[in-house]
């Protein structure tokens, strides 16, 4: 199988690989699109690598195909069966084996391209708000970087939530789309006064940037406030953190992260997100945010866009044609 590869870090090339072999409760499936995340470019930098058990120099965290091969004891997919899901690397590439408990179907009528954008955005999303964060009806919400894929998504779970979504951006053209979606205020933290512009105190805070952002971000939260950390864009080691107002408002603040989790937690969530998520894509009440298309083969072009942050929603590599 083709596969680009990360022989040596900063180093992309497309390489033919042995077609992995599924093991018991396993799949084998052939991958049409998998999308591209930020966790990739560091991955490439080498400075993410893939946990144990993973394909160590194949990128790639979810993907959409159809199921080819089935290991001893799978039993849930057919042969032919199109799913979609996250994995730990892996699916930059041909093929890819998962476990058949991370698979999720794809909703029906949903291009490749579109369902290899909803695992990684909307999963973590999702989690984020509803698992970690325990958002509620009438509370608000700040979410950091809100034109990614995850903040895409997220503008669109909070609708269903029926909470106050405020995002921010470094791109006014970001926050003026995400408010078409529904946003109810855009934020620019190219402003000094940034965190005046939320508008008082929030319930819980979605937060991809990190260190640098840490102080404004408790000063932000309101008493019983949650501070879930998504990624650390900005640095990961901040220089101060006032454990008193920690104290004083009975804030938290919960870190989280899709790669690192177990087959056991995985599964629960992919479970519960099937039956509780999943069909509000085959309502229309979400949707995948494409910002474009790109073929595996010109992937140094997806990787530029993502790098120099052109995009908004997601970027997904075409490994496949629709055929």
């Amino acid at each position: 199988m083709l596969a680009l590869t990360h022989p040596t870090p900063n180093q992309s090339l497309l390489l033919e690989h042995p077609d992995p072999v599924p093991g018991p409760g396993e799949i084998l499936v052939r991958v049409h699109a998998a999308g591209l995340n930020r966790a990739d470019l560091v991955q490439k930098a080498g400075k993410y690598p893939a946990p144990p058990g993973w394909p160590a120099d194949i990128p790639g965290l979810e993907y959409a195909g159809e199921v080819m091969a089935l290991g001893a004891g799978a039993e849930r997919w057919a042969i032919g069966d199109r799913v979609m899901g996250l994995v730990g690397g892996g699916a930059h590439a041909e093929r890819v084996v998962v476990h058949e408990d991370e698979a999720m179907a794809v909703p029906p009528g949903l291009a490749w391209t579109d369902a290899a954008a909803i695992p990684e955005a909307f999963l973590t999303a999702w989690d984020a708000m509803v698992l970690r964060g325990r958002v509620g009806g009438g509370e608000r919400v700040l979410f950091h970087a809100v034109g990614s894929g995850v903040g895409t998504a997220a503008v669109q779970v909070a609708e269903l939530l029926d909470v106050t979504l405020i995002g921010t951006s470094r791109t006014p053209e970001k926050l003026a789309r995400c408010a078409a979606m529904g946003m109810a205020h855009g934020v620019l933290t190219t402003e000094g006064d940034w965190p005046l512009q939320v508008g008082g105190a929030v319930d819980v805070i979605i937060d991809t940037l990190g260190a640098k952002f840490l102080t404004q971000n408790l000063n932000l939260l309101a008493p019983r406030g949650r501070l879930v950390v998504l990624g650390t864009l900005t640095g990961g080691m901040a220089d101060t953190l006032d454990m008193g107002l920690i104290l004083r408002r009975r804030l938290e603040i919960i870190g989280t992260a899709m790669r690192s989790r177990e087959l056991a937690e995985r599964r629960e969530l992919v479970a519960r997100f099937s039956v509780e998520v999943l069909p509000h894509f085959i309502s229309g009440a979400l949707r995948p945010i494409v910002d474009r298309v790109v073929r595996l083969a010109d992937f140094e072009e997806a990787h530029a866009a993502m790098a120099e942050n052109e995009t908004f929603g997601k970027v997904v590599l075409e490994v496949r044609g629709e055929g």
